[in-house]
């Protein structure tokens, strides 16, 4: 070990392999890593230990003892690594909203244009309550708590200046 930390030995190194690559293998194996999982983490580990041969302190361990641990660490990474699942870089989830092209941009604001237009004719009980449903956010219930207009009285309120704006907006339904 100490030929490889402070030479880079190759033929150390390859006396090294020989003898604890098959082992880790084993213990990996009996770790429960299957065949192919060993093969890659025992290849890592002899790598690990390739590079960073120099951390090596005898007086904390011996070489197996290393060797082993290192060993053991990666098994416990893989572990955590199979429990998170990869992210698929295609999941529509994932993916930023499409671009809106300028025509539909265009479109939104004239017929937002439109229903503010047709807006301004409701009595104002009824442009308050649309206002807190589709500017605020706020369900009906949330409206009728925050008014003390009775939930029902909220409702028909509501469906009444629907109706008026789709009279005054054919043919251009903004609420469906």
């Amino acid at each position: 070990m100490e030929a490889i930390a402070n030479h880079q030995d190759r033929a150390a190194f390859a006396e090294l392999f020989a003898w604890y690559a098959p082992r880790v293998k084993g213990y990996l194996l009996r770790l429960g890593a299957d065949d192919s999982l060993a093969e890659e983490l025992s290849q890592d580990v002899m790598v690990t230990i390739w590079r960073k041969a120099d951390l090596f302190d005898r007086r904390q361990a011996s070489v197996g003892t290393w060797v082993f641990r290192i060993a053991r660490n990666r098994r416990i990474d893989a572990i955590r690594r199979a429990r998170k699942p990869e992210l698929d870089p295609n999941d529509q989830s994932l993916l930023p909203p499409p671009l809106e092209s300028a025509e539909d941009v265009i479109d939104g604001v004239d017929r937002e244009a439109r229903v503010r237009l047709a807006m301004v004719d409701l009595p104002d009980e009824q442009k308050i309550l649309l206002k807190q449903a589709f500017y605020d956010g706020l369900t009906h219930r949330e409206i009728a708590e925050t008014t003390g207009i009775p939930l029902g009285t909220v409702k028909s309120r509501l469906r009444l200046a629907f109706q008026k704006l789709r009279a005054r907006l054919p043919g251009d339904d903004p609420f469906l």
